[in-house]
Protein backbone atom coordinates (compact mmCIF):
# COMPACT_ATOMS: atom_id res chain seq x y z
CA UNK A 1 0.00 0.00 0.00
CA UNK A 2 1.25 3.47 -1.16
CA UNK A 3 0.54 6.65 0.96
CA UNK A 4 0.21 10.02 -1.04
CA UNK A 5 -0.47 13.19 0.50
CA UNK A 6 -0.55 16.39 -0.63
CA UNK A 7 -0.84 20.46 0.34
CA UNK A 8 -2.92 22.30 -1.51
CA UNK A 9 -1.85 25.90 -0.66
CA UNK A 10 -0.81 26.90 -4.37
CA UNK A 11 -1.86 30.18 -5.38
CA UNK A 12 -4.41 30.37 -8.10
CA UNK A 13 -7.77 31.71 -9.38
CA UNK A 14 -10.08 30.16 -6.82
CA UNK A 15 -13.46 28.58 -8.39
CA UNK A 16 -16.74 27.62 -6.42
CA UNK A 17 -17.74 23.98 -6.91
CA UNK A 18 -21.27 23.17 -6.12
CA UNK A 19 -23.18 19.70 -5.18
CA UNK A 20 -21.51 16.41 -5.22
CA UNK A 21 -21.32 15.88 -9.09
CA UNK A 22 -18.74 19.31 -9.20
CA UNK A 23 -17.15 17.68 -6.50
CA UNK A 24 -16.51 14.16 -7.93
CA UNK A 25 -15.35 16.30 -11.22
CA UNK A 26 -12.67 18.06 -9.61
CA UNK A 27 -10.87 15.43 -7.70
CA UNK A 28 -8.41 14.51 -11.12
CA UNK A 29 -7.40 18.13 -10.82
CA UNK A 30 -6.80 18.01 -7.27
CA UNK A 31 -4.52 14.97 -7.34
CA UNK A 32 -3.16 15.93 -11.13
CA UNK A 33 -4.32 12.31 -12.19
CA UNK A 34 -7.11 9.90 -12.10
CA UNK A 35 -6.68 7.54 -9.42
CA UNK A 36 -8.10 4.12 -9.29
CA UNK A 37 -8.56 1.44 -6.60
CA UNK A 38 -8.26 4.37 -4.32
CA UNK A 39 -9.48 6.13 -1.04
CA UNK A 40 -8.48 10.04 -1.21
CA UNK A 41 -9.63 12.23 1.79
CA UNK A 42 -9.08 15.83 1.27
CA UNK A 43 -9.09 18.38 4.09
CA UNK A 44 -11.53 21.39 3.96
CA UNK A 45 -10.95 24.71 5.61
CA UNK A 46 -12.96 27.96 6.95
CA UNK A 47 -16.28 28.54 6.18
CA UNK A 48 -16.13 28.74 2.18
CA UNK A 49 -14.51 24.92 2.73
CA UNK A 50 -11.54 25.63 1.16
CA UNK A 51 -9.56 22.82 -0.27
CA UNK A 52 -6.57 22.38 2.03
CA UNK A 53 -4.54 18.54 2.24
CA UNK A 54 -5.42 15.35 0.93
CA UNK A 55 -3.88 12.11 1.25
CA UNK A 56 -4.69 8.98 -0.78
CA UNK A 57 -3.61 5.32 -0.25
CA UNK A 58 -4.47 2.20 -2.44
CA UNK A 59 -7.84 0.62 -1.14
CA UNK A 60 -6.61 -2.44 0.99
CA UNK A 61 -8.23 -5.74 -0.57
CA UNK A 62 -8.73 -7.37 3.15
CA UNK A 63 -12.19 -5.95 4.25
CA UNK A 64 -10.55 -6.55 8.09
CA UNK A 65 -7.91 -4.48 7.23
CA UNK A 66 -10.33 -1.27 6.64
CA UNK A 67 -11.08 0.25 10.30
CA UNK A 68 -7.30 0.24 11.04
CA UNK A 69 -6.40 1.90 8.02
CA UNK A 70 -9.18 4.53 8.18
CA UNK A 71 -7.90 5.50 11.48
CA UNK A 72 -4.42 5.78 10.03
CA UNK A 73 -5.38 7.92 7.12
CA UNK A 74 -7.34 10.22 9.55
CA UNK A 75 -4.75 10.79 11.62
CA UNK A 76 -2.23 11.14 8.68
CA UNK A 77 -4.60 14.04 7.17
CA UNK A 78 -5.54 15.72 10.16
CA UNK A 79 -1.93 15.89 11.56
CA UNK A 80 -0.34 16.94 8.35
CA UNK A 81 -3.10 19.49 7.92
CA UNK A 82 -2.71 21.09 11.25
CA UNK A 83 1.36 21.57 10.77
CA UNK A 84 0.54 23.55 7.60
CA UNK A 85 -3.22 24.92 7.59
CA UNK A 86 -4.50 24.50 10.48
CA UNK A 87 -6.99 21.53 11.93
CA UNK A 88 -9.82 20.94 9.19
CA UNK A 89 -13.06 22.10 9.93
CA UNK A 90 -14.26 18.95 7.56
CA UNK A 91 -13.09 16.84 5.48
CA UNK A 92 -14.39 14.94 2.01
CA UNK A 93 -13.65 11.20 0.95
CA UNK A 94 -13.62 9.63 -2.36
CA UNK A 95 -13.63 5.69 -2.99
CA UNK A 96 -12.85 4.97 -6.92
CA UNK A 97 -12.60 1.41 -7.78
CA UNK A 98 -13.65 0.29 -11.21
CA UNK A 99 -16.43 -2.59 -11.40
CA UNK A 100 -15.14 -6.32 -12.17
CA UNK A 101 -16.35 -7.51 -14.85
CA UNK A 102 -20.31 -8.54 -15.04
CA UNK A 103 -20.51 -6.44 -11.94
CA UNK A 104 -22.03 -3.14 -11.59
CA UNK A 105 -20.64 0.11 -10.18
CA UNK A 106 -23.81 -0.44 -7.35
CA UNK A 107 -22.56 -3.23 -6.19
CA UNK A 108 -19.06 -1.65 -5.70
CA UNK A 109 -20.49 1.00 -3.83
CA UNK A 110 -22.10 -1.30 -1.44
CA UNK A 111 -19.31 -3.70 -1.01
CA UNK A 112 -16.91 -0.15 -0.03
CA UNK A 113 -20.00 1.32 2.48
CA UNK A 114 -18.22 -0.55 5.06
CA UNK A 115 -15.04 1.33 4.43
CA UNK A 116 -16.33 5.19 4.03
CA UNK A 117 -18.53 4.09 7.40
CA UNK A 118 -15.06 3.19 9.30
CA UNK A 119 -13.27 6.90 7.29
CA UNK A 120 -16.23 8.77 8.87
CA UNK A 121 -15.89 7.35 12.54
CA UNK A 122 -12.32 7.85 12.14
CA UNK A 123 -12.92 11.23 11.28
CA UNK A 124 -15.20 12.11 13.44
CA UNK A 125 -12.95 10.91 16.21
CA UNK A 126 -10.44 13.60 15.47
CA UNK A 127 -13.55 16.56 15.79
CA UNK A 128 -12.82 16.75 11.83
CA UNK A 129 -16.45 15.82 10.16
CA UNK A 130 -16.99 13.75 6.77
CA UNK A 131 -19.12 16.42 5.10
CA UNK A 132 -19.22 14.14 1.90
CA UNK A 133 -18.26 10.65 0.79
CA UNK A 134 -18.17 9.51 -2.95
CA UNK A 135 -17.83 6.49 -4.44
CA UNK A 136 -16.72 6.97 -8.06
CA UNK A 137 -16.98 3.74 -10.15
CA UNK A 138 -17.83 2.94 -14.04
CA UNK A 139 -18.55 6.39 -14.90
CA UNK A 140 -20.99 7.38 -11.95
CA UNK A 141 -20.77 8.41 -8.63
CA UNK A 142 -23.00 8.12 -5.50
CA UNK A 143 -22.88 9.80 -1.84
CA UNK A 144 -22.86 7.89 1.44
CA UNK A 145 -24.10 10.93 2.92
CA UNK A 146 -27.50 11.80 1.15
CA UNK A 147 -29.65 10.25 2.35
CA UNK A 148 -32.88 11.40 -0.84
CA UNK A 149 -33.42 8.98 -3.56
CA UNK A 150 -34.50 12.13 -5.63
CA UNK A 151 -31.00 13.79 -5.79
CA UNK A 152 -28.48 10.09 -5.40
CA UNK A 153 -30.68 7.56 -7.49
CA UNK A 154 -29.85 4.01 -6.44
CA UNK A 155 -28.33 3.76 -10.21
CA UNK A 156 -25.80 6.49 -9.08
CA UNK A 157 -26.03 9.75 -11.03
CA UNK A 158 -23.61 9.91 -14.48
CA UNK A 159 -20.13 12.15 -13.97
CA UNK A 160 -19.56 15.22 -16.20
CA UNK A 161 -18.35 14.38 -19.36
CA UNK A 162 -14.45 14.96 -19.78
CA UNK A 163 -13.41 18.56 -20.52
CA UNK A 164 -17.28 19.97 -20.01
CA UNK A 165 -17.26 20.77 -16.20
CA UNK A 166 -16.09 24.64 -14.98
CA UNK A 167 -13.14 22.90 -13.01
CA UNK A 168 -12.20 21.34 -16.44
CA UNK A 169 -12.24 24.80 -18.03
CA UNK A 170 -10.72 26.27 -15.16
CA UNK A 171 -7.87 23.61 -15.74
CA UNK A 172 -6.93 23.86 -19.45
CA UNK A 173 -7.19 27.58 -18.76
CA UNK A 174 -4.45 27.78 -16.20
CA UNK A 175 -2.29 24.95 -18.36
CA UNK A 176 -2.89 22.49 -15.89
CA UNK A 177 -2.19 19.45 -17.74
CA UNK A 178 -4.12 16.28 -16.90
CA UNK A 179 -1.48 12.97 -16.87
CA UNK A 180 -4.53 10.26 -17.06
CA UNK A 181 -5.10 7.28 -14.98
CA UNK A 182 -2.98 6.27 -12.17
CA UNK A 183 -2.69 2.82 -13.96
CA UNK A 184 -1.58 4.77 -16.91
CA UNK A 185 1.41 6.17 -15.09
CA UNK A 186 2.31 3.24 -12.80
CA UNK A 187 2.75 1.35 -16.34
CA UNK A 188 5.80 3.65 -17.69
CA UNK A 189 7.28 2.26 -14.38
CA UNK A 190 6.54 -1.35 -14.23
CA UNK A 191 8.88 -4.30 -15.10
CA UNK A 192 8.41 -5.12 -18.62
CA UNK A 193 6.12 -8.04 -19.52
CA UNK A 194 6.85 -10.43 -22.54
CA UNK A 195 10.14 -12.40 -23.95
CA UNK A 196 12.26 -10.04 -22.95
CA UNK A 197 11.78 -10.74 -19.15
CA UNK A 198 13.98 -14.03 -19.97
CA UNK A 199 17.19 -12.27 -21.23
CA UNK A 200 17.13 -9.26 -18.26
CA UNK A 201 16.99 -11.88 -15.81
CA UNK A 202 19.87 -13.60 -17.24
CA UNK A 203 21.56 -10.72 -17.49
CA UNK A 204 20.90 -9.60 -14.03
CA UNK A 205 22.31 -12.85 -12.46
CA UNK A 206 25.74 -12.34 -14.63
CA UNK A 207 25.72 -8.82 -13.33
CA UNK A 208 25.49 -9.73 -9.74
CA UNK A 209 28.08 -13.08 -10.09
CA UNK A 210 30.47 -10.43 -11.68
CA UNK A 211 29.67 -6.99 -9.79
CA UNK A 212 28.64 -7.88 -6.23
CA UNK A 213 31.64 -9.11 -4.88
CA UNK A 214 33.54 -6.55 -6.36
CA UNK A 215 31.19 -4.25 -4.66
CA UNK A 216 32.16 -5.73 -1.41
CA UNK A 217 35.57 -5.33 -1.57
CA UNK A 218 37.47 -2.02 -0.26
CA UNK A 219 40.01 -2.27 -3.23
CA UNK A 220 37.58 -2.51 -6.14
CA UNK A 221 34.34 -0.69 -5.15
CA UNK A 222 35.05 2.26 -5.75
CA UNK A 223 36.05 1.48 -9.72
CA UNK A 224 32.70 -0.38 -9.93
CA UNK A 225 30.78 3.40 -8.52
CA UNK A 226 33.22 5.18 -11.55
CA UNK A 227 32.17 2.17 -14.34
CA UNK A 228 28.22 2.49 -12.88
CA UNK A 229 28.37 6.54 -13.19
CA UNK A 230 30.06 6.78 -16.85
CA UNK A 231 27.91 3.76 -18.42
CA UNK A 232 25.21 5.98 -17.07
CA UNK A 233 26.61 8.87 -18.41
CA UNK A 234 26.98 7.15 -21.96
CA UNK A 235 23.46 5.67 -22.03
CA UNK A 236 21.60 9.10 -21.37
CA UNK A 237 23.79 10.66 -24.09
CA UNK A 238 22.27 7.93 -26.51
CA UNK A 239 18.65 8.97 -24.97
CA UNK A 240 19.40 12.69 -25.88
CA UNK A 241 20.34 11.73 -29.13
CA UNK A 242 16.99 10.25 -29.59
CA UNK A 243 14.10 12.44 -28.51
CA UNK A 244 11.49 10.69 -27.56
CA UNK A 245 8.21 10.58 -30.19
CA UNK A 246 4.67 10.00 -29.92
CA UNK A 247 2.62 9.32 -26.89
CA UNK A 248 4.32 8.73 -23.32
CA UNK A 249 4.16 4.25 -24.23
CA UNK A 250 5.87 4.86 -27.71
CA UNK A 251 8.42 6.71 -26.17
CA UNK A 252 9.36 4.22 -23.66
CA UNK A 253 9.16 1.40 -25.70
CA UNK A 254 11.58 3.77 -27.88
CA UNK A 255 13.89 4.12 -24.86
CA UNK A 256 13.93 -0.04 -23.88
CA UNK A 257 14.79 -0.36 -28.12
CA UNK A 258 17.70 1.89 -26.78
CA UNK A 259 19.17 0.06 -23.69
CA UNK A 260 21.12 -3.26 -24.08
CA UNK A 261 20.05 -5.82 -21.15
CA UNK A 262 23.37 -5.92 -20.20
CA UNK A 263 23.79 -2.22 -19.60
CA UNK A 264 20.51 -1.87 -18.09
CA UNK A 265 21.67 -5.18 -15.65
CA UNK A 266 25.06 -3.12 -14.88
CA UNK A 267 23.17 0.14 -14.24
CA UNK A 268 20.81 -1.87 -11.68
CA UNK A 269 23.10 -3.84 -9.94
CA UNK A 270 25.23 -0.55 -9.36
CA UNK A 271 23.05 1.36 -8.10
CA UNK A 272 22.14 -0.50 -5.14
CA UNK A 273 25.18 0.97 -3.79
CA UNK A 274 24.04 4.14 -2.30
CA UNK A 275 27.44 6.41 -2.87
CA UNK A 276 26.54 5.54 -6.55
CA UNK A 277 23.21 6.47 -6.24
CA UNK A 278 23.21 9.74 -4.61
CA UNK A 279 25.77 10.32 -6.57
CA UNK A 280 23.81 10.15 -9.90
CA UNK A 281 21.01 11.88 -7.96
CA UNK A 282 22.91 15.35 -8.77
CA UNK A 283 21.55 15.02 -12.52
CA UNK A 284 18.29 16.95 -10.85
CA UNK A 285 17.70 19.93 -13.42
CA UNK A 286 18.79 21.50 -16.87
CA UNK A 287 18.78 19.04 -19.78
CA UNK A 288 20.24 16.73 -17.81
CA UNK A 289 17.30 15.57 -15.71
CA UNK A 290 15.25 14.81 -18.72
CA UNK A 291 17.51 12.06 -20.04
CA UNK A 292 18.27 11.09 -16.61
CA UNK A 293 14.32 10.75 -15.77
CA UNK A 294 13.97 8.74 -19.04
CA UNK A 295 17.04 6.37 -17.93
CA UNK A 296 15.79 5.87 -14.73
CA UNK A 297 12.34 5.12 -16.16
CA UNK A 298 13.78 2.18 -18.47
CA UNK A 299 15.64 1.00 -15.56
CA UNK A 300 12.74 0.15 -13.21
CA UNK A 301 10.64 -1.23 -16.15
CA UNK A 302 14.18 -3.84 -16.57
CA UNK A 303 13.97 -5.02 -12.74
CA UNK A 304 12.08 -8.01 -13.60
CA UNK A 305 11.34 -11.57 -12.27
CA UNK A 306 13.37 -11.94 -8.90
CA UNK A 307 15.28 -8.51 -8.89
CA UNK A 308 11.74 -6.85 -8.88
CA UNK A 309 12.80 -5.14 -5.24
CA UNK A 310 16.24 -3.94 -6.81
CA UNK A 311 13.39 -1.41 -8.55
CA UNK A 312 13.52 0.83 -5.04
CA UNK A 313 16.79 2.44 -6.06
CA UNK A 314 15.57 3.45 -10.19
CA UNK A 315 11.98 4.40 -8.63
CA UNK A 316 13.26 7.11 -6.11
CA UNK A 317 15.49 7.92 -8.27
CA UNK A 318 12.71 9.00 -10.87
CA UNK A 319 10.48 10.11 -8.24
CA UNK A 320 13.19 12.63 -6.91
CA UNK A 321 14.24 13.84 -10.55
CA UNK A 322 10.48 14.68 -11.21
CA UNK A 323 9.80 16.32 -8.21
CA UNK A 324 13.05 18.67 -8.66
CA UNK A 325 11.35 19.23 -11.98
CA UNK A 326 8.18 20.26 -10.50
CA UNK A 327 5.78 16.95 -11.65
CA UNK A 328 4.61 16.34 -8.26
CA UNK A 329 1.98 13.67 -9.23
CA UNK A 330 4.87 11.63 -11.02
CA UNK A 331 7.10 11.95 -8.07
CA UNK A 332 4.62 10.73 -5.28
CA UNK A 333 3.49 7.87 -7.94
CA UNK A 334 7.63 6.88 -8.29
CA UNK A 335 8.55 7.60 -4.70
CA UNK A 336 4.75 5.52 -4.01
CA UNK A 337 6.04 2.31 -5.89
CA UNK A 338 9.63 2.69 -4.62
CA UNK A 339 8.12 2.33 -0.97
CA UNK A 340 5.97 -0.55 -2.37
CA UNK A 341 8.67 -2.70 -3.61
CA UNK A 342 10.63 -1.85 -0.47
CA UNK A 343 9.26 -0.13 2.39
CA UNK A 344 12.07 0.35 4.23
CA UNK A 345 13.84 1.99 1.57
CA UNK A 346 15.45 5.09 4.05
CA UNK A 347 15.62 7.58 0.94
CA UNK A 348 12.61 7.30 -0.36
CA UNK A 349 10.58 7.44 2.71
CA UNK A 350 12.46 10.52 3.10
CA UNK A 351 11.60 12.37 -0.31
CA UNK A 352 8.63 10.64 0.12
CA UNK A 353 7.59 12.90 3.08
CA UNK A 354 9.24 16.20 2.34
CA UNK A 355 7.20 15.71 -1.26
CA UNK A 356 4.06 15.39 0.90
CA UNK A 357 4.80 18.00 3.35
CA UNK A 358 5.15 20.44 0.54
CA UNK A 359 8.85 21.24 1.35
CA UNK A 360 10.89 22.89 -1.83
CA UNK A 361 13.14 20.58 -3.37
CA UNK A 362 15.29 23.58 -3.89
CA UNK A 363 16.51 22.99 -0.20
CA UNK A 364 18.01 19.03 -1.39
CA UNK A 365 19.20 20.83 -4.73
CA UNK A 366 21.56 23.21 -2.79
CA UNK A 367 22.77 20.19 -0.68
CA UNK A 368 23.53 17.93 -3.87
CA UNK A 369 24.96 20.62 -5.93
CA UNK A 370 27.46 21.62 -2.67
CA UNK A 371 28.46 17.94 -2.60
CA UNK A 372 28.92 18.29 -6.76
CA UNK A 373 30.76 21.32 -6.37
CA UNK A 374 32.93 19.45 -3.04
CA UNK A 375 34.04 16.59 -5.18
CA UNK A 376 35.09 18.32 -8.08
CA UNK A 377 36.91 20.41 -5.78
CA UNK A 378 38.81 17.81 -4.40
CA UNK A 379 39.44 16.28 -7.75
CA UNK A 380 40.65 19.60 -9.82
CA UNK A 381 43.09 19.70 -6.42
CA UNK A 382 44.12 16.05 -7.65
CA UNK A 383 44.99 17.56 -10.72
CA UNK A 384 41.77 15.42 -12.49
CA UNK A 385 39.16 16.72 -14.18
CA UNK A 386 36.03 15.63 -11.98
CA UNK A 387 33.15 16.78 -13.81
CA UNK A 388 30.99 14.61 -11.51
CA UNK A 389 27.18 15.35 -12.06
CA UNK A 390 28.08 18.42 -14.16
CA UNK A 391 25.76 20.11 -16.86
CA UNK A 392 27.75 18.73 -19.63
CA UNK A 393 26.80 16.18 -19.47
CA UNK A 394 28.74 14.76 -22.57
CA UNK A 395 28.80 10.81 -21.36
CA UNK A 396 32.22 11.41 -19.75
CA UNK A 397 32.52 10.55 -15.97
CA UNK A 398 35.02 11.66 -13.70
CA UNK A 399 38.45 11.08 -14.46
CA UNK A 400 39.73 10.33 -10.81
CA UNK A 401 38.66 8.07 -8.50
CA UNK A 402 36.36 8.84 -5.34
CA UNK A 403 37.51 9.26 -2.20
CA UNK A 404 38.60 6.55 -0.32
CA UNK A 405 35.11 5.30 1.99
CA UNK A 406 35.59 3.40 5.12
CA UNK A 407 34.37 -0.38 5.20
CA UNK A 408 32.86 -0.50 8.39
CA UNK A 409 29.50 -1.90 7.59
CA UNK A 410 27.60 -0.72 10.68
CA UNK A 411 23.61 -0.43 11.27
CA UNK A 412 21.45 1.76 8.87
CA UNK A 413 21.30 5.26 10.22
CA UNK A 414 19.23 7.32 7.68
CA UNK A 415 21.15 10.45 8.15
CA UNK A 416 24.51 9.18 7.29
CA UNK A 417 26.12 9.77 3.81
CA UNK A 418 29.40 10.33 1.94
CA UNK A 419 31.00 13.51 1.96
CA UNK A 420 29.20 17.07 3.04
CA UNK A 421 25.61 17.90 1.08
CA UNK A 422 24.72 14.35 1.05
CA UNK A 423 21.35 14.15 1.81
CA UNK A 424 20.85 13.48 5.40
CA UNK A 425 17.64 13.90 7.58
CA UNK A 426 14.67 15.76 5.87
CA UNK A 427 11.94 15.24 8.36
CA UNK A 428 12.27 18.52 9.91
CA UNK A 429 10.36 22.05 7.90
CA UNK A 430 13.36 23.51 6.94
CA UNK A 431 13.92 19.96 4.87
CA UNK A 432 17.30 18.39 3.99
CA UNK A 433 20.35 18.73 6.05
CA UNK A 434 23.46 18.49 4.94
CA UNK A 435 25.79 16.37 7.06
CA UNK A 436 29.90 15.35 7.32
CA UNK A 437 31.50 12.50 6.01
CA UNK A 438 30.79 9.54 8.94
CA UNK A 439 31.60 5.70 8.59
CA UNK A 440 27.73 5.08 7.65
CA UNK A 441 27.21 1.95 5.77
CA UNK A 442 26.74 2.17 2.32
CA UNK A 443 23.30 0.31 2.35
CA UNK A 444 20.56 2.81 1.49
CA UNK A 445 17.49 1.37 2.25
CA UNK A 446 18.26 0.26 5.63
CA UNK A 447 15.71 1.03 8.57
CA UNK A 448 17.27 2.38 11.81
CA UNK A 449 19.19 -0.14 13.77
CA UNK A 450 18.53 -2.78 11.59
CA UNK A 451 21.77 -4.56 9.57
CA UNK A 452 21.21 -6.30 6.66
CA UNK A 453 23.28 -9.29 5.77
CA UNK A 454 25.14 -8.19 1.83
CA UNK A 455 24.61 -10.92 -0.14
CA UNK A 456 24.65 -11.58 -3.86
CA UNK A 457 22.60 -14.45 -4.54
CA UNK A 458 19.72 -14.61 -7.30
CA UNK A 459 17.02 -12.05 -6.79
CA UNK A 460 19.08 -10.38 -3.32
CA UNK A 461 20.08 -7.08 -3.14
CA UNK A 462 24.03 -6.39 -1.89
CA UNK A 463 24.56 -2.62 -0.94
CA UNK A 464 21.40 -1.00 -0.14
Amino acid sequence: MTNHSEAADRPGEQITLRGPGELADALQYLMGFRPDDSVVLVALHGERGCFGGRVRLGIPEQEQDWPSVAEQLAQCLVSGSERRNGKPDGIVVFLCREPAEKEAGHAVMERLRPLAEALRTACRALDAPVVEALCLSDGRYWSYVCPEGRCCPEDGTPMALPGTSVMAATATYAGIQMRGRLREMEVRLAPLQGGVVAEQERALDAAGMALIPRMLDDVSRDQVEDDTVALARLIMARLRAAPPAGAARQGDAGDDALLGSDEAASLIIGLQDRWTRDRVAQWMEGEQAASALRLWRALARRCVGPYAEHAAAPLTLAGWVAWSLGDEPEARIGLGMALRVDPRYTFAQLLHQACNEGLDPEALRKCLRGDRDGRDGRDGRDGRDGRDGGDGGDGRDAEGAAPRRPSSHTAGDPTTRRGKGRPGNMSGPQGPACTKRDSGPRASGDAPGRTRRRTGGRGTRSGR
